[in-house]
């Protein structure tokens, strides 16, 4: 584990005390299919972080920083850019809590999503045609309107909140060898370091990312940060093009290995998913899997976790995979 992390356990402790009257464990189940499929003597265990509200273990995240939030930026309200999960979970959080939330989505964003984030009573605004330009109208608008940016990943509230889930993890299930988690911005592997140090010393976390967004991967390997790289894939939650400040090093220092995966694994992996689970995963919450069926030969005889990390799949993209294709 790297020897210095964004965030201790202790943050993540008290992420879980300010999470629990909010929000439920996420369940874990065993699929005998996935690991006959998986081969290597892999046991497969997945935790359903899509049966959170919000359908995304992002729902952790927005209420970890928002119930961190001191009095007076909680007053201000919030802001953040974010391509749907992110937004969704601080929506949630800003309207149990009732902290105006304004969140920021690329022109063309899944309106599935979009109109999830306005149902629960946040402002969207939709600017840029890109993520990372929508991250510069955010700040933007952020200075006019004297708000607290929350960021998908540069927030260490964040971070201790996705770091909760990995925590429940190996309470329910204290036997894994290793995870395999989705990475956008990184927030869920950095979380399950700093909670493996704690919990589970020689856990090893892999991290997978889209072939299509794979600014994260390639940093890994060459150890060059990059910003707005070319991003193009359908798995909307690991679209990012950019590596991050809070969690770059953590993840060059403490990763077992990252794999890059093409969009059609990723979409096979949301067939395979629904086939054996009855769960619909969007493309984030499959590239886990995705990811597994590449790492298998690692990872024999183990026991590893794979994060259905969000359920929240539009309905076109949806015909479009479980009909066999792979959206564009």
């Amino acid at each position: 584990m790297p020897a210095s992390l964004p965030v201790a356990f202790a943050d993540v402790a008290a992420a879980r005390a300010r999470l629990r009257p909010h929000l439920p464990p996420s369940p874990v189940r065993h699929y005998p299919q996935l690991d006959a499929l998986a081969g290597h003597g892999v046991r497969v265990l997945v935790k359903h972080e899509n049966h959170l509200p919000t359908g995304s273990f992002k729902v952790r995240n927005g209420t970890s920083a928002l119930t961190a939030l001191p009095p007076e930026a909680a007053a201000r309200g919030v802001i953040a850019a974010t391509t749907g999960n992110h937004g969704l979970g601080l929506a949630w959080a800003g309207a149990r809590l009732g902290i105006a939330v304004t969140i920021c989505v690329p022109e063309g964003n899944n309106p599935e999503k979009n109109a999830g984030i306005r149902a629960l009573g946040a402002t969207v605004v939709e600017a840029g045609a890109r993520y990372d330009e929508t991250v510069a109208a955010c700040a933007a608008l952020a200075e006019r309107e004297g708000r607290t940016v929350v960021h998908s990943t540069n927030d260490r509230g964040v971070l201790a909140g996705a770091a909760t889930l990995t925590a429940e993890f190996l309470e329910e299930a204290p036997a894994l060898d290793a995870l395999v988690l989705a990475l956008g911005g990184g927030s869920q592997a950095v979380g399950a370091m700093v909670t493996a140090a704690a919990m589970r010393p020689g856990l090893r976390v892999y991290a997978v990312q889209s072939a299509g967004a794979p600014a994260q991967h390639d940093a890994w390997h060459d150890g060059v940060p990059r910003q707005g790289a070319p991003v193009r894939t359908f798995a909307e939650g690991i679209a990012t093009g950019s590596t991050y400040a809070l969690t770059f090093e953590a993840l060059r220092a403490g990763l077992a290995g990252f794999v890059a995966v093409p969009d059609d694994a990723i979409a096979e992996g949301v067939r395979t998913l629904w086939q054996v689970t009855h769960n619909l995963a969007e493309g984030a919450g499959a590239a886990g899997w995705a990811g597994l069926r590449v790492l298998a030969p690692q990872l024999a005889d183990a026991t590893v976790g794979v994060v259905m990390c969000g359920g929240n799949l539009d309905a076109a993209r949806a015909v479009t995979i479980l009909g066999g294709g792979t959206p564009t």
